[in-house]
């Protein structure tokens, strides 16, 4: 993909998703599609436990397409995303996870070990841009990297599919990554593929684990890699204070006392259910 057909290269991700381009997300059967098969690798790299349900994040959620999916699987999940137009499709979709409205460059606010698992479907390549003067990719990176490290449980997973514009970039998310605390490394499916290659940053909290092989590794070239692994030491940091969150108790509770009055209960408030939006 040439960089100037890049979507992260013509505006900021809140721009660029408007309501125009959050409707192809609900309409267009191709992209909803190949959105469907990624989630459904991610998923599988995740390795949850078969046949118990897990409560999962999904960050760059969008209108709730990999949330459909991980409903089908029996699972609950809380969306993550920056863009409005692309929440409001997946409110009018009624999608069964809950949505909060955030940049993933300021962090996940969420407490310690509330997630079993975390699952991003083309989304972590606009963290490599600086659309503001105040935006460093490697901060953003660290922040976000730090933050989700500290909301998953020990033993969890967080599988990203992304499009990286070049190994500098790979280079950057994954330092990034392994300074955070994470171990793991990139799962590469069809290298020899230009069309059906796609990228898979697999990363493990608080474990070392062994990398899964990538697809279409029986008949990969010797000099073409499907695998990078890497590894690296927790980090300190600060945990983000002053925020009013909400976490896996609180929303199991939620869907608990909908299963009990046998319907489904709608938000109290645009995103967050009955918790105040945060502004990030």
């Amino acid at each position: 993909m040439s960089s100037c057909r890049r979507p992260e290269h013509s505006a900021p991700p809140d721009v660029f998703y408007d309501a125009k381009e959050a409707k192809k997300y609900s309409q267009n059967s191709r992209m909803i599609e190949i959105q469907t098969q990624m989630s459904e690798r991610a998923v599988e790299l995740l390795n949850l436990p078969e046949g118990q349900p897990c409560f999962l994040l999904d960050v760059g959620c969008g209108s709730g397409l990999s949330g459909d999916y991980l409903t089908e699987e029996g699972h609950y999940w809380v969306g993550v995303d920056i863009s409005t137009a692309m929440l409001d499709v997946a409110l009018e979709r009624e999608v069964e996870g809950d949505l909060l409205l955030g940049d993933m460059g300021h962090g996940m606010p969420f407490r310690a070990g509330t997630y079993d698992g975390c699952v991003s479907i083309s989304a972590l390549q606009w963290l490599c841009n600086a659309d503001k003067r105040t935006h460093s990719p490697p901060k953003r990176l660290y922040t976000f990297f730090s933050t989700l490290y500290s909301s998953l449980s020990r033993g969890a997973r967080a599988v990203f599919q992304l499009y990286p514009e070049n190994s500098e970039q790979l280079e950057l998310i994954t330092s990034q990554a392994m300074k955070a605390g994470f171990s793991g490394g990139m799962v590469v499916d069809y290298p020899n593929s230009s069309k059906a290659k796609k990228f898979f940053l697999c990363l493990f909290a608080g474990m070392t684990g062994v990398l899964p092989k990538g697809l279409g590794s029986e008949t990969t070239d010797r000099t073409v890699a499907n695998q990078v692994q890497f590894s690296g030491q927790r980090c300190r940091f600060k945990n983000m204070k002053g925020k009013s969150v909400k976490g896996r108790d609180w929303i199991l509770e939620k869907k608990e006392r909908r299963r009990r009055q046998g319907r489904d209960v709608r938000a109290d408030t645009k995103y967050t259910g009955r918790q105040r939006r945060p502004h990030f």
